[in-house]
Protein backbone atom coordinates (compact mmCIF):
# COMPACT_ATOMS: atom_id res chain seq x y z
CA UNK A 1 0.00 0.00 0.00
CA UNK A 2 1.38 3.41 -0.97
CA UNK A 3 1.37 6.50 1.20
CA UNK A 4 -1.26 8.14 -1.02
CA UNK A 5 -4.87 7.95 0.15
CA UNK A 6 -8.25 9.38 -0.81
CA UNK A 7 -10.20 11.90 1.24
CA UNK A 8 -13.91 12.46 0.60
CA UNK A 9 -16.40 15.00 1.90
CA UNK A 10 -20.05 14.14 1.25
CA UNK A 11 -23.29 15.80 2.35
CA UNK A 12 -25.71 12.87 2.17
CA UNK A 13 -28.83 14.96 3.02
CA UNK A 14 -30.84 14.24 6.11
CA UNK A 15 -33.86 11.95 5.92
CA UNK A 16 -36.54 14.52 5.13
CA UNK A 17 -40.05 12.98 5.04
CA UNK A 18 -41.10 15.67 2.56
CA UNK A 19 -38.55 14.63 -0.07
CA UNK A 20 -41.00 12.35 -1.89
CA UNK A 21 -39.25 10.15 -4.44
CA UNK A 22 -35.91 11.49 -3.18
CA UNK A 23 -36.46 10.26 0.38
CA UNK A 24 -33.62 8.40 2.07
CA UNK A 25 -35.07 4.92 1.61
CA UNK A 26 -34.99 5.41 -2.17
CA UNK A 27 -31.42 6.65 -2.37
CA UNK A 28 -29.50 5.15 0.52
CA UNK A 29 -28.10 2.35 -1.64
CA UNK A 30 -26.78 4.95 -4.06
CA UNK A 31 -25.02 6.83 -1.27
CA UNK A 32 -23.39 3.66 0.07
CA UNK A 33 -22.46 2.47 -3.44
CA UNK A 34 -20.83 5.80 -4.26
CA UNK A 35 -18.65 5.68 -1.16
CA UNK A 36 -17.83 2.01 -1.69
CA UNK A 37 -16.84 2.51 -5.33
CA UNK A 38 -14.69 5.59 -4.71
CA UNK A 39 -12.92 3.92 -1.77
CA UNK A 40 -11.93 6.92 0.36
CA UNK A 41 -9.63 6.05 3.23
CA UNK A 42 -10.85 9.15 5.06
CA UNK A 43 -14.45 10.33 4.91
CA UNK A 44 -16.30 13.33 6.31
CA UNK A 45 -20.10 13.22 6.06
CA UNK A 46 -22.68 15.89 6.72
CA UNK A 47 -26.34 15.65 7.77
CA UNK A 48 -26.91 11.94 8.52
CA UNK A 49 -29.33 11.22 11.35
CA UNK A 50 -28.81 8.30 13.73
CA UNK A 51 -30.66 5.74 11.58
CA UNK A 52 -28.90 6.90 8.41
CA UNK A 53 -25.55 6.56 10.11
CA UNK A 54 -26.49 3.08 11.34
CA UNK A 55 -27.30 2.03 7.79
CA UNK A 56 -24.01 3.33 6.45
CA UNK A 57 -22.07 1.62 9.23
CA UNK A 58 -23.67 -1.67 8.20
CA UNK A 59 -23.00 -1.12 4.51
CA UNK A 60 -19.41 0.06 4.95
CA UNK A 61 -17.92 -2.42 7.43
CA UNK A 62 -14.28 -1.54 6.76
CA UNK A 63 -14.61 1.87 8.41
CA UNK A 64 -14.28 3.05 11.98
CA UNK A 65 -16.51 5.98 12.94
CA UNK A 66 -16.28 9.01 15.23
CA UNK A 67 -18.61 11.89 16.06
CA UNK A 68 -21.56 13.11 18.10
CA UNK A 69 -24.91 14.55 16.94
CA UNK A 70 -25.32 18.29 16.99
CA UNK A 71 -28.44 18.74 19.15
CA UNK A 72 -27.55 16.96 22.40
CA UNK A 73 -24.21 15.29 21.76
CA UNK A 74 -25.87 11.92 22.45
CA UNK A 75 -28.35 10.72 19.82
CA UNK A 76 -30.49 13.65 18.65
CA UNK A 77 -29.93 15.63 15.48
CA UNK A 78 -27.64 15.52 12.49
CA UNK A 79 -24.09 14.23 12.68
CA UNK A 80 -20.95 15.46 10.97
CA UNK A 81 -19.11 12.18 11.44
CA UNK A 82 -15.64 11.12 10.41
CA UNK A 83 -15.06 7.63 9.05
CA UNK A 84 -11.64 6.16 8.43
CA UNK A 85 -10.24 2.93 7.04
CA UNK A 86 -9.51 0.85 10.13
CA UNK A 87 -6.89 -1.16 8.24
CA UNK A 88 -4.93 1.97 7.37
CA UNK A 89 -5.33 4.26 10.40
CA UNK A 90 -5.40 3.97 14.18
CA UNK A 91 -7.47 6.38 16.26
CA UNK A 92 -5.38 8.36 18.74
CA UNK A 93 -7.96 10.90 19.94
CA UNK A 94 -11.34 12.34 18.97
CA UNK A 95 -13.78 15.00 20.15
CA UNK A 96 -16.59 17.29 19.01
CA UNK A 97 -17.04 21.01 19.56
CA UNK A 98 -19.89 23.35 18.72
CA UNK A 99 -19.59 26.33 16.41
CA UNK A 100 -20.78 28.87 18.93
CA UNK A 101 -19.55 31.24 21.60
CA UNK A 102 -19.64 28.27 24.01
CA UNK A 103 -17.98 25.51 21.96
CA UNK A 104 -17.96 22.94 24.76
CA UNK A 105 -21.70 23.19 25.47
CA UNK A 106 -23.64 20.53 23.58
CA UNK A 107 -26.42 21.94 21.43
CA UNK A 108 -25.31 25.56 21.73
CA UNK A 109 -26.37 27.93 18.97
CA UNK A 110 -23.86 30.24 17.37
CA UNK A 111 -24.54 33.85 16.41
CA UNK A 112 -27.40 34.05 13.85
CA UNK A 113 -27.62 30.31 13.11
CA UNK A 114 -31.01 28.66 13.62
CA UNK A 115 -29.53 25.22 14.27
CA UNK A 116 -26.52 23.97 16.23
CA UNK A 117 -23.41 23.34 14.14
CA UNK A 118 -20.44 21.17 15.03
CA UNK A 119 -16.91 20.13 14.18
CA UNK A 120 -15.90 16.50 14.63
CA UNK A 121 -12.16 15.96 14.74
CA UNK A 122 -9.91 12.95 15.00
CA UNK A 123 -6.20 12.49 15.50
CA UNK A 124 -5.06 9.45 13.51
CA UNK A 125 -1.86 7.47 13.08
CA UNK A 126 -1.07 6.20 9.59
CA UNK A 127 -0.02 2.56 9.90
CA UNK A 128 1.91 2.76 6.62
CA UNK A 129 4.17 5.62 7.62
CA UNK A 130 3.68 6.17 11.35
CA UNK A 131 2.67 9.77 10.67
CA UNK A 132 0.13 11.36 13.02
CA UNK A 133 -2.31 13.92 11.63
CA UNK A 134 -5.62 15.63 12.39
CA UNK A 135 -8.80 15.44 10.33
CA UNK A 136 -11.63 17.87 11.14
CA UNK A 137 -15.07 17.66 9.53
CA UNK A 138 -17.85 20.25 9.72
CA UNK A 139 -21.07 21.70 8.32
CA UNK A 140 -21.44 25.49 8.50
CA UNK A 141 -24.79 27.24 8.88
CA UNK A 142 -26.87 27.60 5.71
CA UNK A 143 -28.97 30.47 7.05
CA UNK A 144 -26.59 32.51 9.22
CA UNK A 145 -24.00 34.65 7.41
CA UNK A 146 -22.57 35.90 10.71
CA UNK A 147 -22.37 32.32 11.96
CA UNK A 148 -20.42 31.25 8.88
CA UNK A 149 -17.92 34.07 9.32
CA UNK A 150 -17.43 33.42 13.04
CA UNK A 151 -17.33 29.65 12.48
CA UNK A 152 -14.44 30.05 10.07
CA UNK A 153 -12.50 32.06 12.65
CA UNK A 154 -13.30 29.60 15.44
CA UNK A 155 -12.24 26.68 13.28
CA UNK A 156 -8.87 28.28 12.61
CA UNK A 157 -8.40 29.06 16.31
CA UNK A 158 -9.26 25.53 17.39
CA UNK A 159 -6.96 23.94 14.83
CA UNK A 160 -4.11 26.05 16.19
CA UNK A 161 -4.92 24.80 19.68
CA UNK A 162 -5.25 21.16 18.63
CA UNK A 163 -2.08 20.81 16.61
CA UNK A 164 1.58 21.71 16.81
CA UNK A 165 3.26 20.63 13.60
CA UNK A 166 0.99 17.75 12.55
CA UNK A 167 -0.56 17.74 9.08
CA UNK A 168 -4.20 18.85 9.04
CA UNK A 169 -7.05 17.92 6.68
CA UNK A 170 -10.41 19.71 6.92
CA UNK A 171 -13.54 18.56 5.12
CA UNK A 172 -17.06 19.87 5.07
CA UNK A 173 -20.06 21.60 3.62
CA UNK A 174 -19.14 25.22 4.29
CA UNK A 175 -22.17 26.77 2.58
CA UNK A 176 -19.85 29.22 0.83
CA UNK A 177 -17.91 29.28 -2.41
CA UNK A 178 -14.32 30.35 -2.93
CA UNK A 179 -14.02 34.12 -2.66
CA UNK A 180 -16.71 34.51 -0.02
CA UNK A 181 -15.72 35.65 3.46
CA UNK A 182 -15.75 32.32 5.37
CA UNK A 183 -13.71 30.57 2.69
CA UNK A 184 -11.20 33.41 2.59
CA UNK A 185 -10.81 33.32 6.37
CA UNK A 186 -10.04 29.61 6.23
CA UNK A 187 -7.30 30.09 3.61
CA UNK A 188 -5.99 33.40 5.00
CA UNK A 189 -2.34 32.76 6.01
CA UNK A 190 -2.63 35.47 8.68
CA UNK A 191 -5.82 34.09 10.29
CA UNK A 192 -3.99 31.45 12.30
CA UNK A 193 -0.71 29.74 12.94
CA UNK A 194 -1.50 26.75 10.70
CA UNK A 195 -2.00 27.94 7.12
CA UNK A 196 -4.65 26.08 5.10
CA UNK A 197 -5.20 25.86 1.35
CA UNK A 198 -8.10 24.55 -0.68
CA UNK A 199 -7.06 21.20 -2.15
CA UNK A 200 -8.47 22.26 -5.53
CA UNK A 201 -5.73 24.91 -5.72
CA UNK A 202 -3.00 22.49 -4.65
CA UNK A 203 -3.89 19.60 -6.93
CA UNK A 204 -1.00 18.46 -9.12
CA UNK A 205 -3.42 17.39 -11.86
CA UNK A 206 -5.91 20.22 -11.51
CA UNK A 207 -9.63 19.73 -10.98
CA UNK A 208 -11.88 17.03 -12.41
CA UNK A 209 -15.63 17.47 -12.86
CA UNK A 210 -18.06 20.39 -12.64
CA UNK A 211 -17.50 23.67 -10.82
CA UNK A 212 -20.37 22.93 -8.45
CA UNK A 213 -21.08 20.43 -5.70
CA UNK A 214 -24.86 21.00 -5.40
CA UNK A 215 -27.76 19.35 -7.24
CA UNK A 216 -31.54 19.26 -7.09
CA UNK A 217 -31.25 15.44 -7.33
CA UNK A 218 -31.71 15.58 -11.11
CA UNK A 219 -29.73 18.60 -12.34
CA UNK A 220 -26.60 20.48 -11.40
CA UNK A 221 -27.00 23.80 -9.60
CA UNK A 222 -24.38 25.99 -11.34
CA UNK A 223 -21.53 27.74 -9.54
CA UNK A 224 -22.29 26.32 -6.09
CA UNK A 225 -19.12 24.51 -5.07
CA UNK A 226 -19.68 24.82 -1.33
CA UNK A 227 -18.17 21.48 -0.30
CA UNK A 228 -14.41 21.66 0.21
CA UNK A 229 -11.27 19.85 1.31
CA UNK A 230 -8.62 22.04 2.95
CA UNK A 231 -5.07 20.98 3.78
CA UNK A 232 -1.97 22.36 5.47
CA UNK A 233 1.22 22.85 3.49
CA UNK A 234 2.61 19.49 4.61
CA UNK A 235 -0.16 17.61 2.77
CA UNK A 236 0.56 16.94 -0.89
CA UNK A 237 -2.44 16.84 -3.26
CA UNK A 238 -2.28 14.82 -6.47
CA UNK A 239 -5.92 14.84 -7.61
CA UNK A 240 -9.11 16.74 -6.81
CA UNK A 241 -12.56 16.19 -8.24
CA UNK A 242 -16.32 16.38 -7.90
CA UNK A 243 -17.92 12.94 -8.35
CA UNK A 244 -21.17 13.10 -10.32
CA UNK A 245 -22.14 9.43 -10.10
CA UNK A 246 -25.75 8.60 -10.98
CA UNK A 247 -27.70 5.65 -9.64
CA UNK A 248 -31.08 4.04 -10.42
CA UNK A 249 -33.54 6.04 -12.54
CA UNK A 250 -30.78 8.48 -13.53
CA UNK A 251 -30.92 10.36 -10.24
CA UNK A 252 -28.17 11.58 -7.98
CA UNK A 253 -27.97 9.92 -4.54
CA UNK A 254 -27.98 13.28 -2.70
CA UNK A 255 -28.48 16.99 -3.26
CA UNK A 256 -24.71 17.34 -2.95
CA UNK A 257 -21.93 15.65 -4.87
CA UNK A 258 -19.04 14.09 -3.00
CA UNK A 259 -15.73 15.93 -3.37
CA UNK A 260 -12.67 13.69 -3.52
CA UNK A 261 -8.96 14.45 -3.14
CA UNK A 262 -5.97 12.15 -3.33
CA UNK A 263 -3.40 13.23 -0.78
CA UNK A 264 -0.14 12.25 0.87
CA UNK A 265 1.37 13.42 4.14
CA UNK A 266 4.78 14.94 3.48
Amino acid sequence: MTAWFRVMTYNVRYDNPDDGEHRWSNRREGVADTIRFREPSLLGLQEPLEHQLSYLREQLPGYEWAGDPRVDGDSEGEYSPVAFDGRRFDLVETDTFWLSETPERAGSLGWDARHPRIVTWVRLRDRDTGAVFVHANTHFSHDGPQARRHSARLLRERLDELTDDEPVIVTGDFNCIAGESPHETIVDPDAGRRALSNAIDRSEHGHYGPETSVTDFEHLVPNRKIDHVFVTDDVEVRQHGVCTDLFAAERYPSDHFPVLAQVRLE
